[in-house]
């Protein structure tokens, strides 16, 4: 019985990634932390879930954000060390602009990604693009110029980068 307790235990896996920017031309800081857990269910499927806080000063305006993103991962190529996959995601957004409002927004797409096993318990993680449907749920012309949109974002910004840790 212990031994299938400790096989289940692997397929847990904790981790998230951290992004710190600094344009001191701009005088813009931004911050974003978000950890992750999620279960593998086999080799191919996984169902996880990122949690996410952000912090961004630009034009003399301060702006928090919160986001909930759970996923379910499927991996289709592993050869060695390295695995790659594609995760359907859909998330719910807030923004709240210091001494301002709060605004909504969420997203469904897909998001590729790839996983250089480092041993046996850490791996590498990194995620970039999105091919999906975004909505700013709470239109302004002003913060949100875009009140929704479809297509394929291959920008920095959906570059993210850090770790998994599996027990």
């Amino acid at each position: 019985m212990l031994a299938t307790i400790a096989v289940k235990a692997q397929d847990i896996y904790v981790g998230g990634s951290l992004n710190v920017w600094r344009n001191s031309t701009g005088n813009t800081t931004s911050f974003k932390i978000a950890p992750e857990i999620g279960y593998n269910f086999n080799e191919t499927w996984a169902l996880g879930a990122e949690l996410a806080y952000g912090h961004e000063y630009a034009n003399k305006v301060s702006m928090n954000s919160f986001d909930f993103a759970p996923y379910i991962r499927f991996s289709y190529y592993e050869s060695g060390i390295v695995r790659l996959f594609l995760d359907g995601t859909a998330s719910i957004g807030f923004d709240k602009v210091k001494d301002g409002d709060t605004f909504k927004r969420g997203q469904v797409g897909l998001r590729p990604g790839i996983a250089v096993k480092l041993n046996d318990n850490f791996s590498f993680i990194a995620k970039y693009g999105f091919l999906g449907y975004r909505r700013n749920m709470d239109y302004d012309e002003d913060y949100a110029p875009i009140k929704h949109s479809f297509g394929l974002n291959l920008t920095s910004e959906d570059l993210s980068i850090g770790f998994h840790y599996a027990f």
